[in-house]
């Protein structure tokens, strides 16, 4: 697929901004027209006020987008001076927003049951796909990972969507239980048969999230994550290698990828 054909510049303010665990918040934005058009997996490129210095957009992945309310939602990490000058915007701030950017989420023609996964920030997209599997009526299960309690967000949100099971790891486990995204998953699909699995999170989980689909003949997608500076595929900072050699636009061609189609 390609880049979406409507991605323009819009104005957005915030309506709410709050941390909801260490090193993470959530921003509610008003932008009728964009929450109109977003569509799970897709991102904005936001413009973050406070230094003239720093010209570059954050690329950020929304966990829900309502039409009729004119808002989307975002949790974020706090971990660098954009975050957290994001992290300081009031209720009433404006800025400006790039997108719809990028390529959504897509359900494979005849998934009935699926598992989302989703490691640290990237539940972010993983919480909006829930909201797609639910809408789509494809029952599912979920794996959330955080390294600590303290840093776990997203749980509540996946059951409130109709998880059939909300599995929480946590890396020192003070949370759920104790180890990675990845062994829960390799439980759950020994038990189980998933027609499909939706993954996003570090690097390096998602690629054992592809091989444990890979070995188990499931259908994998990945939303993976880059700086992708402008949204629309200008800049060429955010490419991804295929497994055929080549490379392609996170943000223009992704950020949602064929697992089978990744160079891991």
């Amino acid at each position: 697929m390609g880049q979406n054909a409507r991605t323009s510049l819009h104005e957005v303010e915030v309506v709410s901004n709050e941390a909801v665990a260490d090193s993470l918040a959530h921003v509610v934005l008003s932008a009728p027209a964009l929450a109109a058009e977003l569509r799970p997996g897709q991102f904005v490129d936001l413009a973050v006020p406070g230094d003239a210095s720093q010209i570059l957009r954050l690329p950020l992945s929304f966990s829900r987008a309502d039409a009729e309310a004119g808002t989307f939602e975002i949790t974020y990490a706090v971990v660098g001076d954009g975050t957290r000058r994001l992290s300081e915007l009031a209720p009433g701030a404006r800025t400006t927003a790039v997108g719809p950017c990028g390529n959504p989420w897509v359900v494979p023609q005849g998934c009935r049951r699926a598992c989302v996964v989703a490691g640290g920030v990237g539940v972010t997209p993983i919480v909006a796909c829930a909201g797609l599997l639910a809408a789509s009526g494809v029952a599912f299960d979920a794996v959330v990972g955080a390294q600590t309690a303290a840093r776990l967000w997203g749980a509540e949100e996946l059951a409130g969507l109709g998880a059939g099971r909300v599995v929480v790891t946590t890396d020192d486990g003070t949370a759920g239980r104790r180890g990675f995204t990845t062994d829960a998953l390799a439980d759950l699909l020994a038990e189980g048969a998933y027609d499909a699995v939706f993954t996003c999170g570090p690097e390096v989980m998602m690629a054992g999230v592809a091989r444990l689909c890979r070995e188990a003949g499931v259908a994998c997608r990945v939303s993976m994550e880059r700086m992708m500076c402008c949204g629309f595929g200008a800049c060429g900072t955010c490419n991804v290698a295929m497994a055929d050699g080549t490379y392609k636009s996170c943000c223009k061609d992704g950020p949602v990828f064929d697992a089978e189609e990744v160079a891991w």
